[in-house]
């Protein structure tokens, strides 16, 4: 019988028998408020359109007992026997929920529960999805959508990619000439938007009920076209060299012009002024203000493909701004062509090139431990989200890979790197950038069922990974998936007739 989880717990020990989940049943938390008897009692009754009552009482037979101890980290502790007993950390109840949920079988009108002890905890402590909602801008309840599918898979940070050459997402009240005038518009003419501040507000808080820390990315040097409609002063003239004119060409696109909204998808040509001090009036206004709407510790500054900027000038870049955000109280995040430079010490470095690097991309990326900082692994050729399954799927691109779902599942971390410790590698993260999408319904095709296999490479132990478990065990979850309305690709790599 296929164990119904994603991703596998770290022990598990099943026994005859099942427990009757019915409209007796109770969920019991410590605080009747608490968020996640009150996710659990939501998802159940999606589920199977039981309403649990949720109390503070002693357990009885048939009940589901959710138990903060004081432990630390995401660790909990699931038993099924007369009852349910889920104990840990608050972040670890909560994960302790989501495997609940995916245990939970039925016919439509009896629903059950394997008789099982679980001990789990997570392998990394950083696993993460990126959704971009600068080429294409999403509304606050897509957001909370997404930090549900991404919680139910036991991630724990949604990085924000919230401003690119397409758009500003974000309103920076000290700058808002931003919005005004840069958030109109998104890749391929589509229309843009933005947060408030208090929908920002209103997206970290959503998060943290779900223990999920938000991580804000502000992409610079480059990618800043979009700053350039609002204070064009900072910002350079669209770079024009030889290979980006190619890219241009090769994409069938407009080339950007200073002023106008850029809606292609070009990258490389866009740069703020790197010496002048008034470009760090700016980003002290713009970071300082993201700093303090965000209380998570993580500030992303972006890094990426500053292709027409000089490399001495890319490095003091970086070297200022990782200071700046450091100032600020936050551990600065950077794409990992940030390792070329002296990053301020403890910088996050996010590698996001293939599977098998240069010795220069593998140098610059060992850089940031040497700084005593750790590297998220988003290899594009395995964990990039936006690429097709196929060479015939609708949505997607295909720069990096054609990525189906066992390539999706079948990588290392630790192992992409020469000369970068084990210890160094702080999780993983699965990015969905956003030129194709269009609808949440996009965003859930290229999200299921890659995402899960993001989430196991995070979560599971990696003696215990195995792609044939993994793919039933996927076929066995996703009518979880479908119950909670979440859609999603069904790829020929899965029997899914029965």
């Amino acid at each position: 019988m296929v164990f119904p989880v994603v991703p596998l717990p770290a022990s598990v020990t099943e026994f005859p028998g099942t427990l009757a989940l019915t409209s007796a049943s109770r969920i019991l938390a410590g605080d009747a408020s608490d968020a996640t008897a009150s996710v659990l009692r939501e998802a159940i009754a999606a589920r199977t359109g039981l309403i649990l009552e949720v109390v503070i009482d002693a357990a009885s037979a048939g009940d589901i007992e959710l138990v903060i101890t004081g432990a630390e980290g995401e660790a909990y502790d699931l038993v099924v026997d007369d009852r349910v007993r889920i104990s840990g950390s608050a972040a670890g109840v909560f994960h302790g929920v989501q495997t609940l949920r995916q245990l939970l079988s039925g016919d439509g009108e009896d629903w059950s529960l394997p008789h099982v002890s679980i001990a789990d905890a997570p392998r990394f402590a950083y696993r993460g999805l990126m959704l971009d909602v600068a080429r294409t801008f999403f509304g606050v309840d897509t957001i909370k959508a997404f930090i549900d599918r991404a919680a139910s898979m036991k991630i724990n940070h949604v990085h924000l990619h919230l401003t690119d050459d397409q758009g500003w997402r974000l309103e920076i009240l000290s700058r808002p000439l931003l919005t005004e005038r840069a958030s109109a518009t998104a890749a391929s003419g589509r229309d843009g938007g933005f947060y408030t501040q208090d929908d920002f507000r209103e997206i970290v808080d959503y998060a943290a009920s779900r223990h999920i820390v938000i991580v804000p990315e502000i992409d610079l040097p480059g990618h800043t076209h979009a700053i350039g409609l609002a204070y064009p002063e900072i910002v350079e003239a669209p770079v024009m060299n030889e290979a980006l004119l190619a890219q241009a060409a090769e994409l069938d696109q407009a080339l950007p012009v200073a002023g106008e909204p850029y809606t292609g998808w070009g990258v490389g040509h866009s740069s703020v002024k790197i010496h002048d001090e008034a470009t760090w009036e700016f980003l002290r206004d713009v970071l300082g203000e993201v700093a303090a709407l965000t209380p998570g510790p993580l500030l992303h500054i972006g890094g990426d493909e500053a292709h027409g900027t000089e490399q001495a000038d890319f490095d003091a870049f970086i070297a200022r701004v990782t200071t700046l955000v450091t100032d600020l109280g936050k551990t600065p995040v950077g794409w990992h062509e940030a390792g070329s430079a002296p990053v301020a010490p403890g910088t996050i470095g996010q590698y996001w090139s293939s599977l098998s690097p240069d010795e220069r991309v593998a140098g610059i990326t060992r850089a940031f431990a040497e700084r005593g900082g750790s590297v998220v692994m988003s290899p594009s050729d395995a964990a990039y989200l936006d690429q097709k399954y196929d060479a015939d799927f609708p949505l997607g691109l295909d720069w990096a890979a054609l990525i189906d779902l066992e390539t999706a599942y079948g990588w290392e971390p630790t192992t992409i790197v020469d000369g970068l410790p084990e210890a160094a590698v702080l999780g993983v993260e699965g990015p969905l950038w956003a030129e194709t999408l269009e609808t949440p319904d996009d965003i859930d095709q290229l999200l299921f069922p890659r995402a899960a296999a993001i989430a196991e490479i995070g979560w599971s132990q990696k003696e215990s990974r195995d792609w044939e478990s993994f793919r039933a065990r996927v076929r066995a979850v996703a009518s979880v998936w479908d119950a909670a309305g979440w859609g999603g690709h069904r790829p020929a790599e899965i029997d899914w007739s029965n």
